[in-house]
């Protein structure tokens, strides 16, 4: 509110949300009281008892479902209060490992385990990211409903879970590699997202395939080939079998497959940066669920004489990955 805001106003963001659609008390009943997307016989319907044609009416419904849509403004202020946090915790979390042994040798993540003492600068790190990620899973039924909600929803589940769940049977060392891992990337995502909502194109494309190199090595690459294989293999060595140890994988295996799912979207979206020359629009977008594009049904004859404009996509997101601007092939 203080900062973000004030920065944002200052790099000429747009402050202004989605165009509203005009006042109808009909629609405004359907809209509220029986459906958000009407099909074909409820659209012809109305437009016989309203004198509208079926065109002017889907777009009163796309654009009264955009109403809800925050605005650029609210989106970059999300994005920078993220970055911001991203930024001191990943910068945090380094300058606390390259002091700690595990940093460069991982087999003493399991060294003297379990009677290893729970420094205060670790249990600050734990607590600092435990609560950001509870804040992320309950702002998230507060926000729009994006297309991965189930994904995203099954994220936090599994990083909340795994955070207390290493913290109760003191598997903090690797908690805090695996930690550290993942805040590298979002740091650049949500520089991207910035750079996109002030309409810096070449900033915001150069920063997204930066964020999808680091996203995929760290994700793809080190988290396998580092954390992975100490929790299945060292620890395994140096402990032998216990319960905790299959549960904690299990976990750890999940979140790479979400790894997996994830780098397959920004594989897509990067190979569109490069075809066409800019980021286009991502699969990970903030686009409500149901997408609210143009829809295909032709227009009647006689169109109403007040058809307002068509209401913008809101194509830039607040959680996920970046979204550029739109690409008129694609509407």
């Amino acid at each position: 509110r203080f900062i973000a805001k004030p920065c944002a106003l200052g790099l000429k963001v747009q402050a202004n949300g989605p165009q509203k659609a005009q006042p109808n008390a009909i629609l405004e009943k359907v809209f509220t009281a029986i459906t958000k997307h009407p099909d074909e016989k409820r659209l012809e319907g109305l437009s016989k008892q309203l004198d509208w044609d079926v065109r002017s009416i889907q777009r009163w419904f796309r654009q009264r479902r955009n109403q809800e849509k925050p605005s650029t403004l609210t989106k970059f202020c999300e994005s920078m209060w993220r970055f911001t946090f991203y930024l001191y915790i990943f910068t945090y979390g380094v300058r606390f490992l390259k002091k700690t042994p595990w940093l460069w040798n991982t087999k003493q993540c399991w060294n003297g385990y379990p009677y290893q003492p729970l420094m205060p600068d670790l249990h600050y790190y734990y607590i600092v990211e435990l609560s950001f990620y509870w804040s992320l899973m309950f702002s998230q039924f507060i926000d729009i409903k994006r297309k991965d909600f189930g994904i995203m929803f099954t994220h936090h589940i599994v990083t909340v879970t795994l955070i207390t769940f290493s913290y109760v049977t003191n598997l903090t060392r690797v908690g805090t590699l695996t930690l550290c891992l993942h805040d590298a990337a979002d740091v650049v995502l949500e520089a991207a997202k910035m750079a996109n909502y002030c309409k810096c194109q070449k900033l915001s494309d150069l920063l997204f395939l930066t964020f999808a190199i680091v996203f995929i090595v760290s994700r793809l690459g080190i988290y396998p080939l580092w954390i992975l294989n100490t929790t299945l293999f060292e620890l395994y060595e140096a402990l032998g079998n216990f319960p905790a140890l299959w549960v904690f994988n299990v976990l750890l295996v999940i979140l790479q497959i979400l790894h997996c799912f994830w780098s397959y979207l920004i594989i897509k979206a990067a190979y569109k940066a490069i075809s066409k020359g800019k980021v286009a629009k991502d699969a990970r977008s903030d686009i409500e669920s149901s997408s609210d594009e143009e829809e295909t049904v032709p227009r009647s004859k006689t169109p109403h004489s007040t058809v307002t404009t068509n209401g913008t996509s809101g194509a830039n997101g607040t959680n996920g990955y970046l979204t550029g601007g739109p690409c008129s092939e694609e509407h």
